[in-house]
């Protein structure tokens, strides 16, 4: 599905949290504006929001269920998006020059179908 972004976003975390799965993270709050990510820190040592669904447990020291980056995607306003999984209002996206990256759902036009 694509769609097209309503205004720009730009990328809040430059080094963002990353693991593989298997790896352990270490959990530490639930964020209050997006209750389905948690606070956590990968093996080396990078913080950042985390969905849930994506680790083990949700407190302390946990397994990574699933590969994950936080990494978000710098976009503009008018530009299209090829959305291609969603978690918790944001969507995992990619552009049409092969960047990917997290952007929120309520930056996102998903009523109209850009041509």
């Amino acid at each position: 599905m694509h769609a097209r972004l309503l205004r720009d976003y730009r990328t809040q975390y430059h080094d963002p949290v990353r693991f593989l799965a298997g790896e352990t993270v270490r959990v530490d709050d639930r964020d209050t504006e997006w209750p389905e990510f948690l606070w956590a820190t990968d093996p080396d040592g990078r913080s950042g929001w985390v969905h849930q669904r994506y680790l083990a447990g949700d407190t302390g020291e946990t397994t990574a269920v699933r590969d994950y980056t936080a990494r978000e995607l710098d976009a503009d306003a008018g530009q299209i998006v090829e959305l291609i999984e969603e978690a918790g209002g944001w969507w995992w996206s990619a552009t049409d020059d092969g960047r990917s990256g997290w952007l929120p759902a309520r930056d996102i036009d998903l009523e109209r179908n850009p041509s």
